[in-house]
């Protein structure tokens, strides 16, 4: 009897022990694994803006969600590997922050049908990322805005240089629009492709000797990385450097026409909330192209060179700089 006694308690022990586990499946918080292709302050404000956007939707941080972030060093290698993590430790979401650590993302979660939200991806039909169970935002650069912007503020300039990563789809993609564009404004593109961030500098030189009469920066990771090496470089040369958002000309560029990565990060968090709360699966939303930009300058960086402002551009513009 007392044998019978302990083998019934010890089944109840079990059931009990198989019920809790289950009842601590049921109400795990779900957790959004954030892998940003690498550190620089506009994927930052992207990742700010992503996590503002599901505030806004009501959704609290340890509540509702937890968030593993992860951060690639804008190595794809790495980005391939935390987004594998990810993927094993079956999250509840993606979020891949720029065109590689997207990429990364879908192609680790599409076996899972994990939803992928991106964000800061200039091409996402380019990339591929445009069906599945996969949505998100892109930042697609107002290309015919900045050579407007350039043409008003160096009407003598013909040449503008640009330095891009051969591996990022976002930035073959926006080279193509300059180059189809640039011609309507009066412009030739000379622009110097690169594998690797330490062969930025030397591009910067050589563009510097070929007698290019400006930069204009993409939002690309590899580059941007390392503006504060360019700018040196160039403002010695007295040739200005064009960024493609407000970060990039508080960082000392002379002018940009760009989006709010903040903003753009914030309407990316709000997608990702409709996911979460079982209001649409990722591939019931079209991923969305910000059309709106505004007109940042730096006047420290433009006075530096020599450079007036157009009333009309003045007007419009807003002032960025580090305080």
């Amino acid at each position: 009897m007392k044998k019978f006694t302990k083998i019934l308690c010890a089944a109840l022990a079990l059931m009990m022990i198989c019920a809790f586990s289950a009842c601590s499946k049921e109400n795990k918080i779900p957790v959004i694994g954030i892998n940003q292709y690498g550190e620089h302050p506009s994927l930052d404000n992207c990742r700010n803006g992503f996590l503002q956007g599901l505030a806004d939707a009501g959704l609290v941080e340890g509540e509702d969600f937890t968030v593993d972030y992860q951060n690639a060093g804008f190595d794809d290698d790495i980005a391939g590997d935390i987004a594998s993590s990810f993927s094993a430790n079956n999250v509840a979401l993606m979020c891949g922050i720029a065109t590689n650590s997207a990429v990364s993302c879908y192609a680790a979660a599409e076996d899972k049908d994990i939803p992928v939200i991106f964000t800061a991806v200039s091409d996402p039909v380019q990339a591929k990322l445009d069906s599945g169970n996969i949505t998100g935002t892109s930042d697609k650069l107002p290309v015919e805005a900045q050579l407007d912007l350039i043409r008003s503020i160096q009407p003598d300039a013909k040449t503008i240089g640009i330095i891009y990563t051969t591996s990022e789809p976002n930035s073959v993609s926006t080279i193509a629009d300059y180059q189809a564009n640039a011609a309507d404004y009066g412009f030739t593109i000379d622009a110097i492709g690169v594998t690797a961030q330490n062969e930025v500098t030397q591009a910067v030189d050589t563009l510097i000797n070929r007698g290019v009469d400006c930069f204009s920066n993409l939002t690309d990771n590899t580059v941007v990385g390392v503006l504060a090496s360019i700018l040196e470089k160039t403002n010695d040369a007295g040739i200005p450097v064009y960024g493609s958002e407000v970060e990039q000309v508080k960082g000392g560029c002379v002018a940009a026409a760009g989006i709010d990565y903040y903003a753009l990060g914030r309407q990316t968090g709000a997608m990702a909330a409709k996911v979460l709360k079982g209001e649409a699966s990722a591939s019931e939303i079209p991923y969305e192209t910000i059309s709106e930009y505004g007109i940042y300058i730096n006047s420290e960086a433009l006075a530096a060179l020599s450079l007036e402002l157009p009333a009309d551009v003045a007007e419009k513009a807003v002032e960025s700089k580090d305080a």
